[in-house]
């Protein structure tokens, strides 16, 4: 045997001669592929690189990669070079911030690292469960009361909204935090005071339309402050065939 079994390395020969050859490349092959970052799994041509850069080549491929699709492109002195995955290899995609496992069905994400939404399971047609936690920080408080940029997406089934006070609320003495029509769905008299926090947790219910947070001062109008609002949700994603 030449080459080991998993990865390809190559193997030192009995009394052969230049030994730092084979060594070498099998180091470098080593530092392609243990600890895999892929920097992008969608391009066709090889983009301008550094030394260390790693691709995974998309099919169709041209140029330099002509021919390598589905492999794995090191760059490194000016050079690429190509490794195939092998079973249960993982991958961190750096531009899509997740993790990627090698199966006998292909290339299948893992799941976003601590990302604001993540799928957690994902059928072959592209169906997915996402859990989300998306957050914004409503500043200048003026008014009666202030919406959220951020909405709870239809077709949402939201769990809480969360709050926390990040600069003292004036004006106010306290504030509701809820949705047009339920004031306070999500909190009632939440704390003015910066530090101030709330967990509005509710029964999980389904929205059925884009739909934003609204904050409403009590005891007067907000004159300034500053409130996080985090949505928790649960969002599926319909079947893409």
């Amino acid at each position: 045997m030449t080459r080991t079994a998993r990865l390809n390395l190559p193997l030192i020969a009995a009394s052969q001669a230049q030994k730092e050859v084979t060594h070498n490349e099998a180091l470098a092959r080593l530092d392609a592929l243990a600890h895999l970052t892929i920097l992008d799994r969608d391009l066709t041509a090889p983009p301008a690189a550094g030394d260390g850069d790693t691709y995974l080549v998309a099919g169709g491929a041209s140029g330099t990669w002509a021919g390598q699709d589905g492999a794995i492109a090191s760059h490194a002195d000016g050079y690429w070079t190509f490794h195939a995955p092998v079973l249960g290899l993982l991958a961190y995609v750096a531009d899509e911030g997740t993790l990627a496992v090698f199966t006998a069905a292909g290339w299948r994400n893992y799941g976003a690292l601590l990302s604001e939404v993540a799928t957690v399971s994902q059928s072959a047609s592209g169906a997915e469960s996402r859990i989300c936690t998306v957050e914004e920080e409503v500043t200048g408080l003026s008014g009666a009361s202030a919406l959220t940029s951020i909405v709870i997406p239809n077709r949402a089934i939201v769990f809480g909204v969360s709050t926390r006070t990040t600069e003292a609320i004036t004006g106010a003495s306290s504030f509701d935090c809820g949705i047009a029509g339920e004031q306070s769905k999500f909190g009632g008299a939440l704390g003015a005071a910066a530090g101030s926090t709330n967990a509005g947790v509710i029964g999980p219910q389904a929205f059925y339309a884009d739909t934003p947070v609204r904050l409403t001062a009590n005891g007067g109008p907000f004159t300034g402050g500053a409130v996080k609002v985090v949505l928790h949700y649960f969002l599926p994603v319909v079947p893409g065939a």
